[in-house]
């Protein structure tokens, strides 16, 4: 049955970008606990061409995607492998770099829907740093989030993102976490 209703994003995870030669890679996804909302825009424009008095023709952009994703805490891992944040070896203090450049990455969550939900994998992503805000406690303690601003761009094939459906493989959802899900190209027609 498919799903009426999505609602919850969790399994949030994240895998660095890699090369082998000139192919693009990831390492394993490696899970954020604490997700609390994600917002994705897509990016792109539509520009018309008039010809004979009317819209004549369309071309649509498609450049991805870019938004919020709202984490209870960013980990120190994510920090050290996505931005370069160095760790002391003695010390273990956490130094940010404004000459180091963030990795791109890609970034996999699911939403839950009354039926059976739906992964995602997002391939080419950048980020800002994490937010971060600083609030007293008075009467009950507020509870304060982190947000880092994603965009996920083309990768060279043209693939942005990925996702389950109703009749995905069981073994291909139960997988999802493992390893970044790559387009069969055979099974694509390419």
């Amino acid at each position: 049955m498919p799903d009426k209703v999505k609602f919850n994003i969790k399994n949030v995870h994240y895998a660095p970008m890699t090369t082998q030669g000139e192919i693009p890679g990831w390492g394993t996804p490696v899970k954020i606990p604490g997700a609390v909302a994600f917002s994705m825009e897509p990016e792109g424009d539509v520009t018309p061409f008039y010809a004979d008095g009317i819209t004549y023709y369309q071309s649509v952009a498609n450049n991805g995607y870019s938004g919020d994703l709202e984490m209870a805490l960013f980990p120190a891992e994510f920090l050290k492998s996505i931005y370069g944040i160095k760790e002391g070896d003695t010390s273990k203090v956490l130094t940010e770099n404004a000459r180091v450049e963030p990795v791109p990455f890609a970034l996999l969550f699911e939403e839950d829907g009354d039926a059976s939900g739906t992964k995602f994998v997002l391939y080419n992503c950048t980020a800002t740093r994490p937010s971060r805000s600083f609030a007293t406690t008075t009467e009950s303690k507020e509870v304060q989030t982190q947000s880092i601003t994603i965009t996920a761009s083309p990768m060279e094939d043209g693939n942005i993102l990925a996702m389950t459906g109703d009749e995905t493989p069981d073994a291909t959802s139960k997988a999802w976490y493992t390893a970044v899900y790559v387009e069969d190209k055979k099974e694509a027609g390419a």
